[in-house]
């Protein structure tokens, strides 16, 4: 993965040079289908998929969240390129995926400013997703493996130091049958000194998660004996290193 930058008026784009030409990365944000206001697997925000070298991308268009949502839908402040959030959220996906952890490969961002302000959006490949750990639940209850793949998943990301800013029971994602997991969304997600207070509290936000979605739709399957199952692959895995 070979990261190259491209302005053209105002907008700019960060993007993968082994993957994608400045010629591309312009088309590829143009001319999109209409947009799922609610992603089928996660994240925030409008998504729309595209194709590009016999491959699907997923264009999620950044969105606030919160009561300010209401206010300032989808602008940001400008500060710079570096320190924006689809640049950062592009970078840190590269090194994930680089790295070999279960992240879709991105393959560009475009940021458009406007005075003070910019709006933004992210490409990524589109995995063929099972669905989200959510979706699934309400279908049917999952393995006991599965879960363990899930908890040691989730360490593997904490082991190398990255802490998901929305780790929810839509951003956990899961492919062939639950053989592969793979977390979404690393918007605002950064690297921190490996700590148990934020690696707990991530966890604890996943639980959350569930937790809700579980009350929402008492038929969802979820029980205890399910987080314990993660929870202990975790800690195992924690332990182990």
């Amino acid at each position: 993965m070979r990261e190259a930058e491209h302005r053209e008026g105002r907008n700019a784009y960060i993007y993968d040079a082994d993957h994608i030409d400045s010629r591309d990365v312009f088309a590829l944000f143009v001319n999109l289908p209409p947009a799922h206001s609610q992603p089928p697997t996660g994240g925030r925000g409008e998504m729309r998929v595209t194709r590009h070298a016999d491959q699907d991308y997923v264009i999620r268009h950044y969105h606030r969240g919160g009561k300010l949502a209401r206010v300032i839908r989808d602008r940001y402040l400008w500060n710079g390129l570096a320190v924006s959030r689809p640049w950062r959220e592009w970078r840190l996906l590269a090194e994930l995926y680089t790295h070999g952890l279960p992240v879709p490969r991105p393959l560009a961002a475009r940021l458009t400013r406007r005075g003070v302000s910019y709006r933004a959006d992210l490409a990524t490949a589109r995995l063929p997703a099972d669905g989200s750990l959510a979706e699934l639940l309400l279908r049917a209850p999952l393995a006991e493996s599965v879960w363990q793949k899930i908890g040691r998943v989730i360490w593997d990301f904490h082991a190398y130091g990255v802490w998901h800013a929305d780790l929810n029971a839509g951003n956990v994602v899961l492919t062939d049958n639950g053989a592969r997991v793979w977390l979404l969304d690393f918007d605002k997600a950064k690297h921190r000194v490996l700590a148990r207070p934020w690696q707990r509290a991530n966890l604890e936000r996943l639980k959350r998660s569930l937790d809700k979605v579980h009350r929402e739709n008492p038929r969802m399957h979820f029980t205890p004996h399910e987080w314990h199952c993660l929870f202990s692959a975790y800690s195992k895995a924690s332990n182990a290193n």
